[in-house]
């Protein structure tokens, strides 16, 4: 577990399914994805992030406001699950509820993240990466002082040929 002045970063529970599964399928939060995410599909994103920590010993907390004990998304440390010319590779990334947007949340969260994966885990690098039209989470990259160099941009494989979210900006930090 993670703190920070006001977040908690902490394995998932079974009482974070159901809003995680609300945030999901909100379209806003959704919006730079290429679609929203049924029940189930959350459910199993849910059981392959808390694969990740059993095999990789980081991933992708879950995020709750230590003031109220609510939950508010997620941030962390994942291992980038396709082929591109930047992988292998460790990105930080982060989905809030809409709710809590605007609260410099995903920053905080971002921030503590890559201390914790340049201190604890030892890595020399950590990307992040979104579609080109993101100018929320690229915000957050830049907040979080990462670099975005042009001629790392790339077409994410995951998605056909011509999809508008299919151009990718890639973000870097390296560790001091």
């Amino acid at each position: 577990m993670l703190e920070t002045e006001r977040l908690r970063l902490r394995r998932w529970a079974e009482a974070d399914v159901g809003p995680f599964a609300e945030m999901n399928a909100d379209p806003e939060v959704m919006e730079f994805f290429p679609r929203a995410l049924t029940r189930v599909e959350s459910d199993e994103l849910v059981e392959r992030i808390e694969a990740g920590f059993e095999r990789d010993g980081f991933g992708l907390w879950a995020v709750e406001v230590r003031e109220t004990g609510g939950f508010v998304g997620f941030a962390g440390l994942n291992r980038v699950g396709f082929e591109a010319r930047f992988t292998p590779a460790v990105e930080v990334g982060w989905r809030l509820a809409r709710a809590a947007w605007g609260n410099g949340y995903a920053t905080e969260a971002g921030r503590a993240a890559l201390t914790f994966g340049f201190a604890r885990v030892g890595l020399t690098e950590i990307v992040s990466f979104t579609t080109a039209a993101n100018h929320r989470s690229r915000a957050v990259m830049e907040r979080l002082g990462m670099a975005h160099g042009p001629a790392d941009d790339f077409e994410h494989p995951s998605l056909p040929l011509g999809h508008p979210q299919r151009p990718h900006v890639l973000y870097r930090a390296a560790k001091s």
